[in-house]
């Protein structure tokens, strides 16, 4: 490994956005850390790029045990880290109105989405503000939702517009010490999770409508832009969506 190359850490890399960033930071030049609940899923994304360095580490970011292990992985492999993709998250379930939700979906949303997100970047800080050269990048996987909310999307926007509270305080507290925290909003991007815009989603209006989606590999250049800057430099807030999508004017 060259020492000149750089080491980031993607969680839910085992699919989608976070597949494309890892395999785009690869393509760069990165040392990548693949993150996700499910081994296999990691071994697929390490198969795509075969000739990378890139070490799987099955964690559940929702675990502060995965997630201390995780980091001491990549301290007892490289010593540093200069990037963490906090992209791990899932939506919960759809169409269950706010009153039926079940505390335990509303937990798990919570857990995955805005405690994960935290423990992840609280470890990644350590580390950082420790090492030497000090300093690194931290960009949070917010959503069109940190924005404005899909009907019956509770757990999942509470969670995104925390996200953004999130990246403000980690900007605040890392500016001592060469740490840059910025955050990625994205609105349709194909991916598994975006499979049910192509057979309509509900609207504000109550209405049943196919959404636009792009290609998630656009997503994957703005995070690797994001993270090649300089820390002297940082992007705070990226909007990345579907140009055509229902967001500006929503409801």
């Amino acid at each position: 490994m060259s020492a000149e190359r750089k080491i980031a850490v993607v969680t839910g890399a085992g699919s989608g956005i976070g597949r494309g960033v890892s395999l785009a930071l690869a393509g760069a030049g990165w040392s990548v850390v693949l993150a996700g609940r499910k081994a296999d899923r990691l071994a697929e994304t390490a198969a795509l790029a075969p000739d990378a360095d890139l070490i799987r580490v099955p964690t559940d970011v929702a675990r502060p045990e995965d997630v201390d292990a995780l980091f001491e992985t990549v301290r007892e492999r490289y010593g540093r880290i200069d990037f963490l993709f906090n992209n791990a998250g899932t939506f919960g379930p759809g169409g269950v109105p706010l009153e039926d939700l079940p505390y335990s979906a509303w937990r798990k949303v919570v857990d995955t989405n805005l405690t994960g997100s935290f423990l992840c970047a609280q470890a990644a800080f350590r580390l950082m503000k420790d090492q030497d050269p000090q300093g690194g990048r931290i960009i949070n996987n917010g959503s069109i939702s940190a924005h404005a909310p899909r009907p019956e999307s509770v757990a999942y926007t509470a969670t995104k517009h925390a996200l953004t509270g999130l990246t403000k305080s980690l900007s605040l507290d890392g500016r001592p010490y060469r740490i840059a925290c910025g955050q990625i909003d994205i609105g349709n991007a194909a991916t598994d999770m975006t499979q049910r815009m192509q057979r309509g989603v509900p609207q504000a209006n109550g209405e049943l409508a196919v959404e636009p989606v792009m290609d998630a590999a656009d997503v994957a250049t703005t995070v690797l832009h994001m993270a090649e800057l300089p820390l002297e430099a940082n992007i705070q807030f990226a909007t990345v969506l579907a140009t055509t999508m229902p967001f500006i004017g929503r409801g």
